[in-house]
C-alpha cells in the first residue's frame, strides 16, 4: 500500500510538471489580441431534459453554440428547438462511440463494437476506438461515410451547421479526424472543434483531491502530442478552429470555482468551453452517459447571472462558431 501511494504521488507530480512546462502552440491565424470564448453545449438530442437545459442555457445564460446528436432519441425536438432559437449556432456532434450508426452496419464494420442481427452499436468508449485505431482496424472511408450520414441527416432537416465535433472528442484520433474533416468539408461545414486542451487550462483546473481529475489531466496532456498533426489537417481541408478547448479535464466536475480559475488563467486567443447542461430526470438516468448529476450543476452555473457578470468583469467576448 505504501509503495502504491508513493508511486501515485510521483505520477501526480510528473503530470502537473508536464502540464505546466509544455510550451503553448502559437497559431497566428487564430489567436487575436483579445479573449474570445465560445461556450458550447454538447449532446443536443440525447434526452428531452438535456434539450430543454441547452435551450435555457442559451436564452437565459452564456451558451452560444450547441452540437446535435443526429441519431439519438430526442433529436427531432432538438432540431425544433434549434429552429426556435436562431441565435444559437448549431453543429453536428458526430457519434462514433456509445451509440448506433445511421449507416447500414455492413458499411461501417470497422466501427461496430457489438451486433445482434441488424441491430448494431459502436464501441462503448473512446479507449476501445483508440485501440482499434492503433491496430489499424478502423477504416477512414467508414468514418467518412458515417460522419457524412449524420451531417446530411441534420442538414436535410433544415439545420445550417456552423461546425462539427465528436462525441467523447474521438476526432482527437488522426484516423477519425481525417474522415470527419473530409465529411465536413464535403458538406460545406467550415469549422471544427480543436479537441486539445492547453496546458494552462489543465493546470488551472487541476483538483489534487480527485482521482478522476488526475486521470483526465494525464490523458489530455499525453494526447496533446497529436495537436500539430490535427491543425495541419484542419488547414489542408480549408477549415477553421479555435486555439483550444477548455474544461475537458474537468468534465463532470465543473463548478463555479473551477470556472473562475479557468477564466482568470485564460490568455488572449479564441477558446471553446465544452459544457454538458441537462436535467437529471428519468430519461437521463436511463441514458448511456456517465454525466448525470453534473449536468444539473452545469445548468445552474451556465444560467446564473453571476456567471455572465464574471465574464463581463473580465472582458471576455462571447462568440459562437459563426464568428470564427
Amino acid at each position: 500500500m505504501h509503495l502504491y501511494s508513493s508511486s501515485l504521488r510521483v505520477l501526480r507530480g510528473s503530470v502537473v510538471k508536464l502540464a505546466l512546462n509544455i510550451e503553448p502552440i502559437v497559431r497566428d491565424c487564430y489567436t487575436l489580441s483579445m479573449r474570445r470564448l465560445i461556450v458550447n453545449a454538447d449532446d443536443f438530442g440525447m434526452t428531452s431534459g438535456v434539450n430543454r437545459a441547452i435551450a435555457e442555457s442559451h436564452r437565459s445564460g452564456v451558451v452560444t453554440s450547441a452540437t446535435v446528436m443526429a441519431n439519438e432519441v430526442a433529436v427531432d425536438e432538438a432540431i425544433a428547438l434549434a429552429s426556435q432559437n436562431p441565435s444559437l449556432a448549431t453543429g453536428c456532434h458526430v457519434v462514433l462511440v456509445d451509440g448506433a450508426p445511421l449507416s447500414q452496419p455492413d458499411s461501417v464494420q470497422s466501427l461496430i463494437g457489438a451486433r445482434n442481427g441488424e441491430l448494431a452499436r459502436f464501441r462503448p468508449g473512446i479507449a476501445q476506438l483508440a485501440l482499434a485505431a492503433l491496430s489499424r482496424s478502423v477504416r477512414e472511408a467508414e468514418v467518412h461515410g458515417e460522419a457524412s450520414a449524420q451531417i446530411q441527416r441534420l442538414q436535410s432537416r433544415g439545420l445550417s451547421l456552423s461546425h462539427v465535433d465528436c462525441h467523447m472528442h474521438s476526432h482527437i484520433l488522426p484516423i477519425v479526424s481525417r474522415g470527419v474533416l473530409r465529411a465536413a468539408r464535403d458538406h460545406d461545414v467550415r469549422a471544427v472543434r480543436n479537441p486539445f486542451e492547453p496546458a494552462w487550462s489543465v493546470a488551472a483546473t487541476h483538483k489534487s483531491s480527485s482521482l478522476r481529475s488526475w486521470n483526465r489531466a494525464a490523458q489530455v496532456t499525453v494526447l496533446r502530442v497529436l495537436e500539430h498533426q490535427f491543425l495541419k489537417m484542419v488547414e489542408q481541408n480549408g477549415m477553421k478552429t479555435t486555439d483550444g478547448t477548455i474544461g475537458i479535464a474537468v468534465t463532470g466536475l465543473l463548478d463555479r470555482d473551477l470556472l473562475k480559475r479557468l477564466i482568470d488563467a485564460m490568455p488572449d486567443g479564441t477558446w471553446e468551453l465544452v459544457t454538458h447542461p441537462g436535467y437529471h430526470d428519468r430519461d437521463l438516468s436511463a441514458a448511456k452517459t456517465d454525466l448525470k448529476e453534473s449536468r444539473a450543476v452545469e445548468l445552474e452555473l451556465l444560467t446564473s447571472p453571476a456567471t455572465r457578470e464574471m465574464f463581463q468583469k473580465r472582458n471576455l467576448q462571447l462568440i459562437s462558431y459563426r464568428e470564427l
